[in-house]
């Protein structure tokens, strides 16, 4: 006898079966006990979810002699005539092949006739949104007022493509993404039938190539067994069989991008295509690595709903740790215009390493994320004593001796600003943002300016508007002193913080004495 495939050997014959899709089959099975069964049902889902088991447990549940809480016997001859392919009640039909008007047509002139032998007539129509238009102008009426024997049960990947005539027609059911932790279980329940011999961390990672499809998962799982036939299937062997890259990687990459290793991203490039690691996958994972990493960085809880191990956990809250926000939002928006780039490229790995060198070369871009980046890159090297002018390299053998001789230039000694002083700043504040850079002129322009104990407050609008100005506070201050020619109590306040009883909004006092700041700066542009 020829071999059978996993997922149509293990095909679900009842409700009980159908894995993660329990608010549809016990509705459908319900339907059944109450005699409440409808004309009409669509089926929306990704692929392998179980539309197409379900639509044919449904059409021997309705014909079924015996039915049992609402699951067909599989044992009546009309429930054996149908899971053999024989009974003429269930027609099947593949609309990808079948899309034209004429096979609608035949259709409609079978339903005029009564079932030979059961209760209905099941028309079961899988991607049907690639009928014709005219083919669904054929069914249209059918559809609608169809006779009392005819069931039509409609499947689809992509329902957005079916007219809403059609949509407004049927009872619709949409099949859930499979949880990881589901097909997991499933496939180790399979295992023990087969006797496979699996180590548990490869049907996990078989569980999540599989994107949220039982089907693609006991594919999967067929093939690596295939490989591994009188041999335990382990973790790594999972990896070489798929193609795919251990989470590792990963952060050993993520790790040369930090250190601006540009050798070391390349090294592990090369490796994945020796190993025949497919790129696409990797620059996907990849992505989803560092979505991860940025849920650990910004919620307290993020472990709870990241599924992986405690050993990746603890590596990803350690790259949290030396590794901003916005940086990450930075890769993350590289990396997903990245896999638009190389889906149809011949080049993928060219395309992938200029990606990578990118997110260690920020100034390639000129975004505010990749400023970000810089000023983030500018400050650890130096925080590590690392010169970065060109004049200085020439020097860096000699820098603990330049330190040495270094003179600190005494700050000039200002009269305190009073809040008078401060008032005045306001009031020429367009004047004031001429003496800075475009890019902190845009930011501040937009910040709300309040007073509080004698200190001026710049609110930025946002999270990113302040932490770029919070990094140049000082200078701000500075010129803004310099400006006045008195020492101002300044300050760059977090966008979220709360008024106190006694500040003074700025704005309101002085709104109407020349504050279109707007135009003074494109003013100040165009000069």
């Amino acid at each position: 006898m020829s071999y059978t495939a996993l997922y149509r050997k293990f095909r679900p014959d009842n409700y009980d079966d159908v894995k993660g899709q329990e608010h549809i089959t016990r509705t459908l099975a319900n339907q059944l006990k109450k005699n409440r069964i409808g004309h009409a049902y669509l089926f929306c889902g990704t692929r392998g979810t179980g539309k197409t088991s379900v639509a044919k447990i449904f059409a021997r549940a309705v014909n079924c002699e015996n039915p049992i809480n609402g699951n067909p016997c599989n044992e009546c001859p009309t429930c054996r005539s149908i899971i053999e392919g024989t009974s003429m009640n269930v027609i099947e039909m593949d609309a990808a092949s079948n899309n034209g008007v004429d096979s609608i047509r035949d259709i409609v002139e079978e339903v005029t006739y009564s079932p030979t032998s059961g209760k209905y007539k099941v028309y079961i129509i899988d991607e049907v949104h690639m009928l014709s238009i005219s083919a669904f102008n054929a069914l249209l009426k059918t559809l609608e007022e169809p006779p009392s024997y005819v069931i039509f049960i409609l499947a689809t990947t992509e329902a957005h493509k079916i007219p809403i005539t059609i949509l407004s027609r049927c009872q619709r059911y949409d099949f859930k993404h499979i949880s990881v932790d589901v097909i997991k279980n499933r496939l180790s329940e399979l295992a023990a039938k087969e006797n496979m011999d699996v180590e548990d961390k490869a049907l996990t990672f078989i569980s999540k190539m599989a994107d949220g499809s039982l089907r693609d998962a006991l594919s999967l799982l067929d093939e690596c067994e295939a490989f591994c036939i009188d041999e335990k299937l382990t973790y790594d062997k999972t990896l070489e069989i798929l193609g795919a890259v251990d989470t590792t990687i990963f952060s050993n990459i993520l790790r040369c991008i930090l250190n601006q290793d540009t050798i070391g991203v390349m090294k592990h490039i090369e490796e994945m295509v020796n190993y025949g690691r497919d790129l696409l996958q990797f620059v996907i994972d990849f992505t989803w690595y560092l979505r991860n990493l940025l849920l650990i960085k910004t919620e307290d809880d993020a472990d709870e709903i990241i599924d992986i191990s405690e050993e990746n956990l603890l590596r990803l809250k350690e790259e949290g740790e030396i590794i901003e926000t916005p940086v990450i939002m930075r890769y993350i928006r590289v990396l997903s215009e990245l896999t638009n780039q190389i889906k149809y490229s011949s080049q993928k790995r060219v395309l992938i390493e200029i990606a990578l060198i990118k997110l260690m070369k920020p100034e390639m871009e000129k975004d505010v994320e990749s400023l970000t980046n810089r000023l983030a890159n500018i400050e650890k090297k130096l925080e590590n004593g690392i010169l970065i002018d060109g004049a200085s390299k020439k020097n860096v053998l000699n820098k603990k001796e330049e330190a040495r001789e270094e003179k600190v230039i005494p700050k000039e000694e200002l009269v305190k600003a009073v809040p008078e002083d401060i008032k005045k700043v306001i009031e020429n504040w367009n004047d004031i943002l001429k003496n800075f850079d475009p890019l902190s002129k845009s930011y501040m322009k937009n910040s709300k300016l309040l007073m509080e104990n004698e200190t001026l407050l710049v609110v930025p609008e946002n999270n990113t508007a302040y932490s770029f100005l919070k990094q140049k506070e000082s200078n701000i201050k500075y010129t803004i002193e310099k400006n006045i020619e008195k020492e101002i109590g300044f300050k760059i306040s977090e966008a979220n913080f709360k008024e106190e009883a006694d500040s003074i909004d700025l704005k309101d006092i002085f709104g109407k004495i020349n504050m279109s700041v707007e135009d003074n700066f494109d003013d100040a542009e165009e000069m």
